[in-house]
C-alpha cells in the first residue's frame, strides 16, 4: 500500500463540550471533568483522563450551583447526588480556580 501524503497544514479540532450548569458548548480545556467511577463514586476528575461516565461543568461556582439546582448531574449519571459530593465538588472547584488564578499572575 502506498500511503498518502497529506499537503498542506489542517489545524487541529478544538474538542468541544457541553457544560451542564450553563449549557454553553466551550472547549474541553474550559471545563472541568465531573467523573462517576465504576465503583459508583463522585468526583472532580482535573486531569479529566480517568475512566469512567463524564460531564462537564465551567470553572464557575454559578454553573455548579445551577446544575446543583436543576438536578443535572443526577440526570447525567443516573443516580442521585449527595449534598456531601456537591459540597466537596464546590470546595474542590473554588481551589481550582485559585491555583489557575495563581499561574495567571
Amino acid at each position: 500500500r502506498q500511503q498518502r501524503r497529506r499537503t498542506g497544514l489542517k489545524s487541529k479540532k478544538t474538542p468541544m463540550r457541553l457544560c451542564i450548569g450553563c449549557g454553553e458548548m466551550r472547549p474541553k480545556r474550559e471545563l472541568v471533568r465531573v467523573l462517576k467511577a465504576p465503583d459508583d463514586t463522585i468526583s472532580l476528575d482535573i486531569t479529566g483522563k480517568k475512566s469512567g461516565r463524564g460531564a462537564y461543568l465551567c470553572k464557575n461556582p454559578a454553573c455548579l450551583a445551577a446544575a446543583r439546582k436543576g438536578h443535572r448531574l443526577e440526570r447525567s449519571f443516573g443516580c442521585r447526588v449527595s449534598d456531601a459530593v456537591y459540597e466537596e465538588m464546590e470546595h474542590a472547584l473554588q481551589t481550582e480556580v485559585m491555583e489557575s488564578a495563581d499561574h495567571l499572575s
